[in-house]
């Protein structure tokens, strides 16, 4: 028997270069994609009780609570029909069974007797206790003002979708008295 010599490979200049391109663009598809989550969860530490948001309003510039006097003016907002109503709020539980839908970060462009309006961002939670979290841009809409506990609330939201939605839909109403 004979040995055979094992020629030897030599890795070519061309193979090196396509190799190292495609390490950088997974490397870069990485960076771009984990952003892309920072981004999509900028928003999702709202919080979700009435408590909270209080306390969060108290913090920054706080919506005025209704008082029984003020109330003859303006409809105030209760979170899922519980606590004090508030005027102009930031935070809004769309969905009060499971705390799956929330809008927040509300800027109010008109608040008066019958309607109000504004812009913010919603939140929609479709993994196991709230894990995965999804914003979606989106107008609001407050109208159906009605006595709740002998005060004059807002009893429903239209969540009108302005760039990508939730399931196909543009729009949504959700009850919140």
């Amino acid at each position: 028997m004979t040995d055979r010599a094992v020629p030897r490979r030599r890795v070519s200049v061309r193979t090196l270069v396509a190799f190292l391109a495609g390490v950088a663009l997974l490397t870069l598809g990485g960076v771009w994609l984990g952003r892309g989550a920072d981004r999509a969860s900028a928003v999702s530490e709202a919080p979700r009780t009435a408590e909270a948001q209080k306390a969060q309003q108290d913090r920054t510039t706080a919506p005025a609570v209704v008082s029984p006097k003020r109330t003859s003016e303006l409809p105030g907002v209760r979170d899922c029909g519980y606590g004090e109503l508030l005027l102009e709020p930031k935070i809004i539980t769309l969905s009060c069974a499971n705390g799956g839908a929330v809008a927040s970060d509300i800027e109010w462009d008109e608040y008066r007797g019958d309607t109000a309006e504004g812009q913010g961002v919603v939140q929609v939670s479709s993994g196991a206790n709230g894990s995965a979290r999804t914003s979606f841009p989106a107008r609001l809409v407050l109208s159906r003002p009605r006595k709740v506990d002998g005060m004059l609330a807002f009893t429903s939201v239209d969540v009108i979708y302005t760039g990508l939605t939730p399931a196909g839909k543009t729009t949504e109403t959700y009850s919140i008295a």
